[in-house]
């Protein structure tokens, strides 16, 4: 039996939350949230059957075996470090807010014993990814394409002082590595901080932002190239239930990585 903590009771965490309540019983349980909207965490606890105590940060963890962070890219980096620290397993949602330090917190981790996990999120193609690094990889390239709305109030928008308002056709708004990215986009950089981490690394990670006022979906695709060959990956996101910021596949690999820690069978690199 897993004892679990989530941290952030929005979107994300609830859905987790509501799985463990419903489907694993007997193999895991839900023992504390914690949220820095008291009321989200208060209303996620009196629908569940667990009834899971709120709490803060330190002593959620201090309480699990397994710690979810769903909460942001602000904190998820000190979360992921006071888990491992304490010997306690991770599951980080908010990969950019790894991106500059994840070489030391993995470090931490394999001192600690501890484990971290990060789901794919809302991005297909990480498996491939991770066998082909086995050999040598000199490209990865990411694109995303977004209607104009999704990068409201990114940084780089507004220190270009672009208006999203006026693009009337597909438009690139950036082009760099992921480092750059993560600091100009920074609500958008989870999926380009997932791949960074699992390929090559933020700086030889390279991304592309399209503003496409003709998008209907989230689009992220994926490109690599080395001595294995050629791959290429194309998600296409539809919005989560009841919050159109988040994608329906970021939920849905979060509760995959955590069935795929309960169970005993593992499939795929």
């Amino acid at each position: 039996m897993i004892r679990i903590g989530i941290i952030g009771c929005g979107t994300i965490g609830s859905k987790i939350a509501g799985h463990i309540d419903r489907n694993l019983k007997g193999k895991a349980e839900l023992v504390a949230l914690s949220d820095k909207d008291l009321q989200s965490a208060l209303k996620l606890a009196g629908s569940l059957r667990s009834r899971p105590r709120i709490t803060d940060t330190d002593k959620l963890i201090k309480a699990s075996g397994l710690v979810i962070e769903a909460a942001s890219a602000g904190v998820s980096g000190d979360i992921a470090r006071k888990a491992v620290r304490s010997g306690k397993d991770v599951m980080i949602m908010s990969t950019g807010g790894l991106l500059k330090g994840y070489k030391d917190i993995f470090a931490l981790a394999e001192k600690s014993k501890a484990r971290i996990y990060l789901p794919s999120g809302a991005i297909c193609g990480l498996d491939g990814l991770k066998g082909a690094k086995r050999s040598k990889v000199r490209k990865v390239t990411l694109t995303t394409t977004k209607p104009p709305e999704g990068f409201s109030g990114a940084p780089y928008i507004v220190k270009n002082k672009i208006d999203l308002g006026q693009i009337r056709k597909d438009k690139v708004l950036f082009e760099g590595d992921a480092m750059e990215a993560m600091e100009g986009f920074p609500a958008n950089i989870n999926v380009a901080a997932t791949l960074s981490i699992c390929g090559i690394g933020p700086v030889d990670t390279k991304v592309r932002i399209i503003a496409s006022p003709g998008a209907k979906r989230n689009v992220h695709e994926v490109e690599a190239e080395g001595d294995f060959g050629k791959l290429t990956a194309r998600t296409e996101n539809v919005p989560s239930p009841g919050n159109p910021k988040t994608s329906y596949m970021a939920v849905l690999s979060a509760i995959a990585t955590l069935d795929g820690i309960m169970g005993k069978a593992k499939i795929g690199t």
